[in-house]
């Protein structure tokens, strides 16, 4: 469906928690003219893993230039019954914060389409910003678009859980670059009556050295049910991020759930240091993927670390199979699993039944 301006919002929305009922999931192929260039086949090995670990479950949606990417997504033989190729110009791969964000009003979904300007105009964005409006274009949403591009807002800087509450970080929101002309109550208000949103959390401590998002939320912590937040640990005392994390996890505490009750808090291990080059890079296991029945997790070599991550996410989800896959070579470009993949919800998007596509244009 084509793109719609608002001129009134409906008073009744609510932001699915991601796992929740899903049509797809939203990922960029990685290309010649991305920061993935010197490390090409790495970045296609790890970006086709997550393609074939979310579609043994549920449809993905695959973007990206055709001359400069589908003779390799061809190669990769995916189900064409699970994965969909759509050709359109990408500046890179994180769809988290260029992807659609899908609420429900009045009963019905729709998405909304913020401005994406780099993580506060960082890095250049002009295409990736218009992706949401080119798959309008091309019909491949089942619901109606609401234009949002007066307000820069990324995936990843927003956590919901599906009943009305929020959990961000005062770092990204409040960035000057993002949305500078406007103060922590215009945003809140704002959000509040884009989303539904009718509590929210903003954590003012929390960042892991190297993280180009100014401490996007699913770094850090993740909302889970029953009223339980995931969040990173801060490791042993030499970790340069310990101190802040522990900072985070002192604030975690003080958090209160709209019935004023503290919050389940379960702590994932924080990766050994990955340092490439003289640089700490932004590890984390909070970056992990839910879908309706499976956790992907994002590891990283580190046989403990990873394998007690896996554990602790069985805890909060567990119905949930967990299912790893090796980030390293996305965490040298400062971003991980979660960062790479935006989830549609079920019945927002055109052209899948019983979870498969069912037009005939796959890998076109």
């Amino acid at each position: 469906m084509k793109m719609n301006e608002h001129d009134s919002l409906p008073s009744l929305r609510r932001f699915p928690a991601e796992w929740e009922q899903h049509d797809c999931v939203l990922l960029a192929w990685p290309h010649e003219e991305t920061d993935w260039a010197y490390m090409l086949d790495d970045a296609r090995r790890c970006i086709a893993d997550i393609v074939r670990a979310i579609s043994e479950e549920e449809c993905v949606m695959l973007v990206g230039p055709a001359e400069l990417c589908l003779r390799s997504v061809q190669e990769q033989n995916f189900n064409p019954e699970r994965v969909r190729f759509v050709d359109m110009p990408t500046n890179d791969t994180w769809a988290r914060d260029f992807g659609a964000l899908t609420v429900e009003v009045d009963g019905s979904l729709r998405l909304l389409d913020f401005k994406f300007n780099g993580w506060g105009l960082k890095f250049a964005a002009d295409k990736d910003n218009l992706i949401t409006s080119r798959l309008a274009a091309k019909d491949m949403f089942g619901v109606g678009v609401e234009n949002h591009l007066n307000f820069v807002l990324e995936g990843g800087s927003v956590e919901s859980d599906g009943e009305g509450t929020l959990l961000t970080t005062a770092e990204c929101l409040l960035s000057p670059n993002r949305n500078g002309g406007w103060d922590k109550e215009q945003i809140s208000a704002y959000l509040a009556q884009s989303f539904g949103f009718n509590h929210q959390l903003y954590l003012h401590h929390g960042a892991l050295l190297g993280d180009d998002t100014d401490s996007h939320i699913d770094t850090l912590a993740r909302l889970a049910p029953y009223n339980t937040i995931l969040y990173c640990g801060a490791g042993e005392p030499d970790n340069p991020n310990h101190a802040d994390l522990v900072k985070m996890q002192e604030e975690l505490t003080t958090l209160r759930t709209p019935e004023g009750m503290p919050y389940n808090l379960i702590e994932l291990p924080l990766p050994d240091v990955i340092e490439i080059d003289g640089e700490v890079l932004p590890a984390t296991y909070a970056n992990f993927l839910i879908t309706p029945t499976r956790i992907l997790l994002p590891v990283y070599g580190q046989h403990r670390n990873d394998f007690l991550a896996s554990q602790v996410l069985r805890i909060a989800f567990p119905d949930h199979d967990v299912v790893p896959i090796d980030c390293v070579p996305l965490i040298r470009q400062h971003g991980s699993l979660h960062c790479v993949t935006m989830q549609f919800p079920k019945g927002a998007v055109s052209g899948i039944e019983n979870g498969r596509w069912v037009s005939n244009k796959s890998l076109e």
